[in-house]
């Protein structure tokens, strides 16, 4: 009798071992289903391209940008878990992209989305960050990454301007001394910015290049990548991984604005450091 109980019991075990793994197989596979994984996941789910299990959905299909499957996978593309993305705002613009009379939908090749790369370079010697801004541009018959700009710490406080009451300036009749108060204004000058246009901004990218080349800045790594779009009219959005636990991981909206008068102007600004 006690043997008999004994394989009863750990026939029981097995039994709820298995299905415990069984469970768990199934709560890792629906994790994965629901995380988006790569970019161009991110924009077949925003489109209504894939369906549930990541299958491709192609022009023929009938449910290719079905309103249903977007309106179903939209709330899914949000970092609902930090808090940077208002509720209301998002079903706003849930509502706009899926309005059946003019859907909007996102192209990765659209001249209104960037990547901003945070990457980590030896400067002089020493350890620092910048941030790189990509596009992507034609190539021939395909595409092509390519370094837009760069934001750079050490070439912005180079050339910080001087605003105070004591700018210097060129006297406005130097042409008749031959232009011989360039030695004035250049020698010794720690603002020689302020002998140029009002207009003047300095090309950090060309600079950048300059050093690279001469050996005085070494790529090290990458820390970080994000995204900006402002591919929809009236709205800006950001892009970014999360990698943690649960459902709601990998590429996600991480924070959207609503744009309004020149807004877009102050909003790419902002993004490429360029207040």
């Amino acid at each position: 009798m006690r043997l008999t109980a004994l394989i009863l019991l750990l026939i029981t075990f097995h039994l709820s071992v298995g299905q415990d793994l069984t469970d768990d197989m199934k709560d890792t596979e629906e994790k994965l289903y629901a995380s988006t994984k790569q970019i161009n996941q991110f924009f077949r789910r925003f489109n209504g391209e894939e369906d549930e299990q990541g299958d491709r959905y192609y022009p023929d299909d009938k449910k290719y940008r079905d309103d249903g499957l977007r309106r179903k996978y939209l709330p899914n593309l949000f970092d609902r878990e930090s808090g940077y993305v208002n509720e209301s705002l998002a079903r706003d613009f849930m509502k706009e992209v899926t309005d059946r009379k003019n859907p909007e939908f996102l192209d990765l090749h659209d001249q209104e989305m960037f990547a901003e790369v945070a990457a980590v370079f030896s400067y002089k010697g020493k350890e620092t960050s910048a941030l790189l801004y990509m596009r992507l541009q034609q190539q021939g018959q395909g595409y092509e990454w390519v370094i837009d700009d760069v934001a750079f710490d050490p070439f912005k406080r180079q050339f910080k301007k001087d605003t105070s009451e004591s700018k210097r300036f060129m006297h406005p009749m130097s042409h008749e001394l031959a232009f011989m108060t360039l030695r004035k204004a250049l020698q010794n000058e720690k603002y020689p910015e302020q002998f140029t246009p009002r207009s003047y901004q300095p090309d950090y990218l060309t600079l950048f290049l300059y050093e690279l080349k001469g050996g005085n800045l070494k790529f090290k790594t990458v820390k970080n990548v994000k995204f900006h779009f402002f591919s929809i009219d009236g709205w800006y959005f950001e892009l970014s991984n999360f990698n943690r636990p649960g459902y709601n991981t990998g590429w996600l909206i991480s924070n959207l604005v609503r744009l309004e008068g020149d807004q877009k102007k102050m909003m790419k600004d902002y993004i490429y450091d360029k207040n």
